[in-house]
């Protein structure tokens, strides 16, 4: 599974879930969104991630949205389906997925009250013997999951070929990365652009993204520079996303899909529209938005 490996070094993109006016998932205008990213030059879409409001779709949604990511992206990306909540259902999108063509699954973040390390391993060991010729990345969300942990799994589970780390502490990533295999899988970045010029520095060499819905030129320009060891070209890049990241990030980042949304309207691409328990900008933080896209120009 070395290509797949090969390929999580990239920008890799978490889509939006665009809904109709009656609140249903629009998938005519998920199709152009993907084309637009693909044809910008991303290589790596994920489907159902947060930012695709995942916990908000229905099962049936999700499968929808997973069918026309992969007949957007066609031969042009590579889609990591996100999965997730019980195994059950997790290894039931997975195979899904894989039916329709896909080769890596990113497992989310278990969601249960009661997590323990040795249990976060056993989650996903599970998961990924289900499905043996995926690739599986596991979702880190959680600063009590260590290298320790990670090395574990990737011992017993051989198809398990990189981690999406988003703990907001490049120290600590840098320490669990090491312990968990620094070179045994590829290492992204979880946090976005704002983050991933100093995740970058200590050894992931792929990020998340959902800005790059709205903004693909500026997302591909960052990861270009950060590739060519230009760092202070990456953090112009940093400067101008800066006030858009923060306000995905404020109060918790309630509205982290919100504020892409609301750029993608602004840009005429989609709908504003979000699910409970997100929620639709009030005006003074969409002029926010319009302040920060007057900014970029062109670039979007």
């Amino acid at each position: 599974m070395l290509d797949l490996t090969e390929k999580l070094a990239d920008v890799v993109a978490v889509t939006v879930t665009p809904f109709d006016a009656d609140g249903s998932v629009d998938l005519d205008t998920n199709a152009k969104l993907i084309r637009r990213i693909v044809e910008a030059g991303v290589n790596v879409v994920t489907p159902n991630g947060n930012t695709g409001e995942f916990y908000a779709l229905t099962p049936d949604e999700r499968r929808r949205v997973l069918e026309s990511t992969v007949a957007a992206t066609g031969d042009d990306a590579a889609v990591l389906a996100g999965v997730g909540l019980d195994v059950g259902s997790a290894v039931e999108a997975a195979r899904h997925a894989r039916d329709h063509g896909v080769r890596m699954v990113m497992v989310h973040q278990p969601v249960h009250p009661y997590l323990s390390a040795e249990g976060w391993v056993d989650y996903h060991r599970e998961i990924a013997n289900a499905v043996p010729d995926m690739g599986v990345v596991p979702y880190i969300r959680s600063p009590r999951v260590a290298g320790a942990q990670v090395a574990r799994l990737g011992e017993v589970c051989p198809n398990v070929i990189g981690v999406k780390y988003a703990v907001p502490d490049p120290v600590r990533f840098a320490s669990v990365a090491r312990d968990g295999g620094l070179d045994r899988f590829a290492w992204l970045c979880g946090l976005a652009e704002p983050y991933t010029p100093a995740y970058w520095a200590v050894g992931a060499r792929g990020f998340t993204s959902g800005l790059v819905t709205a903004a693909p030129e500026l997302t591909l320009r960052m990861r270009d520079a950060l590739r060519a060891g230009d760092f202070p070209a990456a953090m112009e890049v940093w400067e101008l996303i800066r006030r858009f990241e923060e306000l995905r990030g404020a109060d918790a980042s309630a509205d982290n899909v919100s504020v892409v949304k609301e750029a993608l309207a602004q840009l005429g691409l989609c709908r504003r529209d979000v699910r409970p328990p997100s929620r639709l900008l009030p005006p003074a933080v969409r002029e926010e938005v319009a302040s920060v896209l007057a900014t970029w120009g062109g670039q979007t």
